[in-house]
């Protein structure tokens, strides 16, 4: 497997962005999906990344700056067929490694409440993330997960 720069052009990426937001918007309440769009996702703040297995789209994720020293996980997402493989794991970590190399000391997400994003909550969770308040532009809702992980620039 292997991961790259995603590429928003290809109709793989954008069918499997697409179910993301439709999966996700029909999963929780009006107001409170905050998943970004293809257009949302080419901002300049914003490194989107693909796991290719061959020509096979595995998983997608991106990171974006949201102050100078803090980077938010966006439009996590593991195609069906390779779920509980450990890809999404593998795009996560990718993620947290590409926040590091940005000299990001805290990394943050948003998640959906319902039980719909329970395994999500788990991956992030298995991978050293906790509840946090909102951050960024976010305001207090009950249908949303914040999580944060402190970043460590001393290990090796």
């Amino acid at each position: 497997m292997e991961i790259r720069a995603g590429d928003l052009d290809d109709p793989r990426v954008i069918a499997l962005l697409t179910h993301h937001l439709d999966s996700a918007r029909a999963a929780t309440a009006p107001r409170s999906a905050h998943a970004l769009d293809l257009t949302g996702l080419r901002s300049p703040d914003i490194d989107f990344r693909a796991l290719w297995d061959g020509d096979a789209l595995v998983a997608v994720g991106a990171l974006m700056r949201i102050a100078p020293d803090q980077g938010e996980i966006k439009s996590m997402h593991t195609a069906k067929s390779f779920r509980r493989t450990g890809a999404g794991g593998t795009m996560l970590r990718h993620l947290i490694a590409l926040a590091t190399e940005k000299g990001f000391k805290r990394v943050s997400l948003e998640t959906g409440s319902w039980d719909f994003f329970r395994p999500a909550i788990a991956l992030y969770a298995m991978h050293g993330f906790t509840e946090c308040p909102p951050f960024g532009a976010y305001g207090p809702d009950p249908n949303s997960v914040f999580m944060t992980l402190e970043l460590d620039h001393a290990a090796p």
